[in-house]
C-alpha cells in the first residue's frame, strides 16, 4: 500500500470537488413582497377606504348649495368650535401631564408603582358610556366633587370645560404608552455626559432629553387628539347637549341620522374628516422635519 494512498486529498486539488457551502435564501415568516403588500391594500381597502369611499358618494348626491346650507348652519359651526377647540385643548393638556406621568413611572420606584401603571390603560378598558357617566356624576353639582365646586362658582358638568374633563380622560393614555418606551430606551449615558460637562437639569432635559422624545410626543399628541374630535359615549352624558353652546359634532350627526338626514349626516362628517386629516398631516410634518433636524431618519 503506498504512502499516498493513505493521505485524502486537499480539498481544491485537481480532479478532487471542493465540498459546497449550503447557500439559499434565507426563509421569511411571511410569503413574498408581492402577495404581503396586495394583502396589505386589499385589507386596508376594505377597512378603511370602502367606507369613506361610500361617505364621500352619499355626500356627492347633494347640490353645492345643499351641502353648503348642511356644513355652515350657525348651529353647526358652533359644534365645529366646541370639537376642535376642546379637543385640541384636552390634547395639550394631556401632552404636558402624559409626559409628567410617563416620566414618573420610568425614572422612580414607589409603593404602588404598578397599581398605578395599571390605571393608566383605565380608560382602555372603561366602555366610554361608563365612563361618562362616572365623571358626570362625580362632577355635577350634587357630586363628590361637583358639590365642593359649585359653591365657589366653578361648574363642570353640563358646559364646555366638562368636555374637556372627559377628553383629558379618554386621551391621557395615548401620550403615557407613547412616550413610556422611547424614555425607558434611552442613553443614560448621554445625560450623565451632560452632567460631567457642567450641564443643569433643565439643559439635560431640553438639549439631551427632549429633542429624542419629542417624536413620540408628536405622536402621541395626535393620537389623544384624534381620539378626541371623534368621541362620543364619554361626551354625551357629562355635555348638557345644548346647542350653540354644548353640542359636539358627533351628536349633530347622530340627530341628522334620526331624521333620515343621511345626506346631511355625510356632509357633516366628511367636513370632520376633511379638518382631521390636515391636522394630522401638519402634526406628521412636523414630527417628520422634528426628527430630520435632529439627524434621526425619517
Amino acid at each position: 500500500m503506498s504512502t499516498a494512498a493513505s493521505f485524502s486529498a486537499p480539498a481544491g486539488a485537481v480532479g478532487v470537488p471542493a465540498p459546497r457551502a449550503t447557500v439559499g435564501k434565507a426563509k421569511r415568516v411571511l410569503p413574498g413582497f408581492g402577495l404581503t403588500l396586495g394583502y396589505t391594500l386589499f385589507y386596508l381597502s376594505i377597512i378603511v377606504l370602502v367606507p369613506l369611499s361610500a361617505l364621500l358618494f352619499k355626500t356627492f348626491t347633494l347640490t353645492w348649495v345643499q351641502f353648503w346650507e348642511a356644513i355652515s348652519s350657525p348651529r353647526v359651526v358652533a359644534s365645529y368650535q366646541l370639537t376642535f377647540g376642546a379637543s385640541l385643548f384636552a390634547a395639550l393638556v394631556n401632552l404636558v401631564f402624559g409626559l409628567l406621568i410617563a416620566w414618573v413611572l420610568v425614572r422612580y420606584s414607589f409603593p404602588g408603582k404598578k397599581i398605578v401603571d395599571a390605571l393608566v390603560d383605565l380608560p382602555f378598558a372603561l366602555p366610554t358610556a361608563v365612563a361618562g357617566i362616572s365623571l358626570t356624576a362625580l362632577l355635577a353639582g350634587n357630586g363628590w366633587v361637583g358639590q365642593y365646586l359649585e359653591p365657589m362658582g366653578i361648574q363642570l358638568a353640563f358646559k364646555p370645560a366638562g368636555i374637556v374633563v372627559a377628553l383629558i380622560f379618554i386621551g391621557l393614555p395615548f401620550v403615557v404608552r407613547t412616550v413610556q418606551p422611547v424614555l425607558e430606551d434611552a442613553e443614560k449615558e448621554l445625560e450623565e455626559a451632560a452632567t460631567s460637562l457642567g450641564a443643569t437639569r433643565w439643559q439635560i432635559f431640553s438639549k439631551v432629553i427632549l429633542p429624542s422624545i419629542t417624536p413620540a410626543l408628536m405622536t402621541g399628541f395626535a393620537m389623544a387628539f384624534a381620539r378626541a374630535v371623534g368621541e362620543y359615549g364619554s361626551v354625551i352624558f357629562i355635555a348638557g347637549n345644548m346647542p350653540m353652546v354644548s353640542e359636539i359634532t358627533p351628536l349633530i350627526i347622530i340627530g341628522k341620522l334620526e331624521q333620515y338626514d343621511y345626506a346631511g349626516a355625510t356632509a357633516v362628517a366628511v367636513v370632520m374628516l376633511v379638518i382631521s386629516f390636515v391636522l394630522l398631516l401638519v402634526i406628521n410634518a412636523l414630527q417628520a422635519w422634528q426628527r430630520r433636524h435632529a439627524g434621526a431618519p425619517a
